[in-house]
């Protein structure tokens, strides 16, 4: 290993993710001992576990809430010269209306053109969508209200408070000069806020309810339904803090978006993974299904006990890693996004540990290449199809680091630091160059 450079220090604290990881385990027993807990405190309402879906919503302000006191207490990172904020430089308000307005103009027409977006799109006003929308309409007037104090208050203090949202708003207003480069990169950070924001939040209550309502000591001997209902648990650590995430992109927890992906290739990598474009990746009605006639691991290893523990157990791992890459980046997690470099936790020993988990989960999950139908087309088709899943991943990656590279010399320090230093991505990297084809060196009469 390479000792004379050492690994450039994390923009995220470990200590923030843990403490989200530890609010959300607070929450997940108050919610379903919320039954003993009314009854003991005689509280009108019903006395049973709170699983609904709003209940699910309470959890990300919860969690949220306790992460960044951690970032704000301990961490302080308002503080810190990446926020864009002096707190020094108290200005009176007067100074700093004119940009303020023109900031405001310019973040009630994103949200405008976002609401329209919704409205226009089909697939939002159908099945889990329809909770995200009312979430987010209910929402609505609230945030409105509160972005008047905020920004009068922010502009303040911030060393340059002409941001994107200002430009756009100049360019609507027409008065000053604006800049198309610092629109666009406003309009990038927000289509990756309405498009993900939404979707999080459709997913949120179905693994909540399950978690909530599960009862746990009545799966001891069951290999199967354990490990399906801790797997259900890890990725409602997932879902939850990488909604926070999104919803908690506030410059004075430096949780700012810096830059969204500019890379077309890097969106198409992106959206080819979330609904509308592909429904889960599963079934037979999706272009990239790979689990047709697929029963899955629990089927082909059904009457062996050793062995159902034993492969419940890795998938247990292997979700749990998965979920570990969420909560290390604290209240930073999004995707198609800088903002900040993480290099601690998973992101120690490979530079997508999310990816990397995820899809040997499905790999082992759902063992594409054992199919009921004993057809070598489903075979081959389901083996297929979840290989170029795996390579949709591995193109994501790469995108995702021709941004990341781009951006920040912190994330080319720590690229070429895990080229030489990490297990998975040293090992990794030695064999594709091995496997890279060679080009014929070329002879002197040519």
């Amino acid at each position: 290993m390479n000792t004379a450079a050492s690994r450039p220090p994390s923009d995220v604290s470990a200590g923030v993710g843990l403490v989200g990881l530890a609010a959300l385990a607070v929450w997940l027993l108050v919610c379903r001992q919320w039954a003993d807990i009314a009854d003991a405190l005689s509280l009108p309402g019903p006395h049973a576990p709170m699983s609904g879906p709003y209940a699910a919503v309470a959890t990300l302000l919860f969690t949220g809430t306790a992460m960044s006191l951690w970032s704000l207490l301990v961490d302080k990172v308002h503080l810190r010269p990446s926020t864009g904020i002096d707190w020094s430089r108290k200005r009176p308000v007067a100074e700093t209306a004119d940009v303020s307005i023109t900031k405001l103009a310019g973040l009630w027409a994103t949200w405008a053109l976002i609401a329209g977006y919704y409205c226009i799109g089909r697939w939002y006003w159908d099945g889990a969508y329809l909770f995200a929308m009312e979430v987010i309409g209910a929402a609505a007037v609230p945030l409105l209200l509160l972005s008047i104090p905020y920004v009068f208050w922010l502009d303040r203090y911030l060393i340059q408070p002409r941001d994107g949202a200002w430009h756009f708003g100049a360019m609507l207003i027409g008065r000053e000069a604006w800049h198309g480069e610092q629109v666009r990169r406003h309009g990038r950070a927000w289509a990756i806020k309405a498009f993900f924001g939404a979707f999080m939040i459709s997913i949120l209550p179905g693994g909540f309810a399950q978690v909530v309502s599960a009862d746990f000591a009545g799966m001891t001997g069951n290999p199967v339904l354990l490990g399906s209902t801790v797997i259900a648990g890890l990725f409602l650590v997932d879902v939850q803090i990488g909604t926070v995430g999104y919803i908690f992109t506030f410059r004075p927890l430096d949780a700012h978006i810096r830059s969204g992906n500019p890379l077309l290739a890097g969106w198409l990598a992106a959206l080819l993974c979330y609904p509308p474009f592909v429904w889960g990746m599963m079934g037979r009605s999706d272009v990239l299904g790979y689990e047709v006639n697929t029963p899955g691991w629990a089927y082909w290893m059904q009457g062996h006990p050793a062995l159902l523990w034993a492969w419940a157990g890795l998938l247990v791992t292997l979700t749990a890693l998965y979920a570990w890459a969420t909560f290390a980046f604290g209240l930073r997690f999004s995707n198609l996004t800088y903002r900040g470099v993480v290099t601690n936790g998973p992101y120690r020993f490979t530079r997508h540990p999310a990816y990397l988990s995820k899809n040997l989960f499905w790999w082992l999950s759902t063992l594409p290449f054992l199919v009921t139908s004993h057809a070598m087309t489903d075979m081959v088709r389901n083996t297929v199809l979840l290989g170029l899943v795996s390579a949709i991943y591995y193109w994501r990656a790469r995108t995702e680091e021709a941004h990341l590279l781009a951006e920040d010399a912190k994330y080319r320090a720590y690229h070429a630091w895990m080229e030489q230093n990490a297990l998975i991505t040293r090992t990794l990297t030695r064999l594709g160059e091995k496997l890279r084809p060679r080009m014929r060196e070329p002879e002197a009469a040519e």
